[in-house]
């Protein structure tokens, strides 16, 4: 049989034209194509804003002509990252009306969905990468939705089950980020460049805060400026040690000092094993040059929580590999003295306070009785609350802490928290989400024949994920949006980590390097 399309005519005659699948001649579809296109713009002039319609068509065509490059998944996978990153959550929208904010970070991640369930339906599972992490977000997504039938009366007699099935599936949407992001790494050197764009973006969000701290002007609130955005609301101003805290792009400072110290880690880790810069002194000036400018960025926020966070991921290497948290405490050490010199009001009221013990528990007994009480003087009414439903609590949604409905204080403490709301049931839930990959990731980072770069990178995830399940004490942090996106960013890497190329690691037992670097206490090969 000839191939019609690829068959050279007999010499003498005229050549034809191409036919496309769809039966129609190139030129003639080309036509249609503009017609098309002309009626829509027509239309859109006439009845929508001109200004709107100019810059959506602007976009249109530049996405066509690159769509090539645009459209692919690991465009799509750096675009969802920054995204995370630089676009403030409950701050922007797209400039459409559908009856909801079209937030940034939704579109991209539905967007993303629907083209993965899309490449599901067409190919099959061949395709399909493992996510490691899925018993976990099953289960803790059980959980909470089984606190919400257990208290479904009483929760659809006050009106409150509509935010329950709500909060439900916003979990399992930020939860999808693990598995899109584990479906969209394809090698080792997209993974690379990945975790370079997360160090190097949480250092252009700490430089930007420190400008903010100086300045009280945040960027971030500016991107409408030259996006097609529209914000929301402005952030109310907090002050702390003699000026403004920084917010970024973050919810809250809090939450941005959390952020930075998720993404540390990352940046000592690729010190070792990144391949650029290529000589490994100038490596690691340069991510150390990162590191300081996300300490800088975290001092900017005035959050003690950032402090503490720290300082429950540093134990964990402490008690994990003793030596590397040797070499971690001579780096850091200099650096604190500096800080000190240099900023002492900020390196007052972050780390000073926290070995004033009485005055530390004297400022969280603080106001008690009124809506910003101390995270102390919340605990005997919280603890008062869970006696009367201790194992489903009262509900997923029951407790609205803002706005004209709101029936609860603000806890700043999501374990607690979700104690209340989904009893001991919810929390064992939370648990099995956020403390057992710890375990996991660290049983991997022993294991042997796993090779060190692998089992480095499960280390400073596992790191990470110990910072944010400390911080949680401190913060609700399901209700800033950010880390909680960014911590699945981790674990999808994580599962690359755990599982590309698994089958090609060379045998423990002829690998007397992966010996010598599994054996306890040990620190990175040189």
């Amino acid at each position: 049989m000839v191939d019609v399309k690829t068959a050279e005519p007999p010499r003498g005659t005229a050549p034809t034209r191409t036919v496309r699948a769809s039966g129609l001649p190139r030129a003639p579809l080309s036509i249609v194509i503009a017609v098309v296109a002309g009626v829509v713009v027509l239309l859109a002039v006439l009845f929508l804003e001109p200004l709107l319609v100019g810059g959506v068509l602007l976009v249109a065509g530049g996405l066509y002509v690159f769509r090539r490059v645009v459209f692919n998944w690991t465009t799509m996978l750096f675009v969802l990252t920054a995204v995370i990153l630089f676009v403030p959550i409950r701050r922007y929208a797209l400039p459409i009306q559908v009856g909801f904010a079209l937030e940034p970070y939704r579109v991209v991640i539905a967007a993303l969905l629907i083209a993965l369930a899309v490449t599901v339906f067409l190919r099959g599972t061949r395709d399909w990468k493992p996510v490691v992490w899925g018993w976990p977000i099953a289960i803790a997504l059980w959980t909470a939705f089984a606190s919400l039938m257990v208290n479904a009366v009483t929760l659809t007699e006050t009106g409150l089950i509509g935010g329950g099935f709500a909060n439900v599936f916003q979990l399992a949407f930020l939860l999808s980020t693990i598995v899109l992001v584990r479906q969209m790494l394809s090698t080792e050197k997209i993974t690379m460049i990945l975790l370079n764009v997360i160090v190097l973006g949480g250092a252009v969000v700490g430089f930007f805060a420190f400008f903010e701290r100086l300045t009280r002007r945040n960027i971030f609130l500016e991107l409408n400026t030259f996006l097609p955005l529209i914000l929301l609301r402005d952030e109310g101003e907090s002050l702390r040690a003699g000026g403004a805290r920084a917010y970024a792009s973050s919810q809250h400072p809090i939450a941005l000092a959390v952020l930075f110290c998720m993404i540390i880690p990352l940046a000592i880790y690729l010190m070792k094993f990144s391949p650029w810069p290529r000589f490994a002194f100038t490596r690691k000036l340069f991510y150390a040059a990162a590191i300081g400018v996300m300490i800088l960025g975290m001092l900017s926020a005035v959050s003690r929580t950032g402090v503490v966070t720290l300082g429950a991921m540093y134990l964990f290497i402490l008690l994990v590999r003793p030596k590397l948290a040797g070499l971690l405490a001579l780096i850091a050490v200099p650096m604190v003295v500096l800080v000190a010199m240099v900023l002492p009001a900020l390196f007052e009221s972050m780390v000073l306070s926290l070995l004033d013990v009485q005055g530390l528990i004297a400022s969280q007994m603080a106001a008690v009785g009124l809506p910003g009480q101390g995270r102390l003087a919340d605990l005997p009414q919280a603890f008062a609350e869970f006696s009367y439903s201790p194992l489903a609590g009262t509900g997923l949604g029951s407790r609205v802490v803002v706005g004209d409905d709101a029936n609860a204080d603000i806890l700043d403490n999501q374990w607690l928290g979700s104690l209340l709301e989904s009893g001991v049931l919810g929390v064992l839930g939370l648990v099995v989400l956020l403390v057992w990959p710890i375990f996991v990731l660290t049983r991997f980072a022993f294991r042997r024949g796993v090779p060190a770069a692998r089992a480095y990178l499960a280390l400073a995830i596992a790191t990470s994920a110990v910072g944010y399940a400390t911080a949680m004490f401190f913060y609700d942090a399901f209700a800033f949006m950010q880390t909680l996106l960014m911590l699945s960013v981790l674990l999808g890497i994580a599962a690359w980590a755990m599982t590309d190329g698994a089958d090609s690691w060379p045998d423990p037992e002829s690998d007397p390097v992966t010996a010598e670097r599994d054996a306890p206490g040990a620190v990175a090969p040189r």
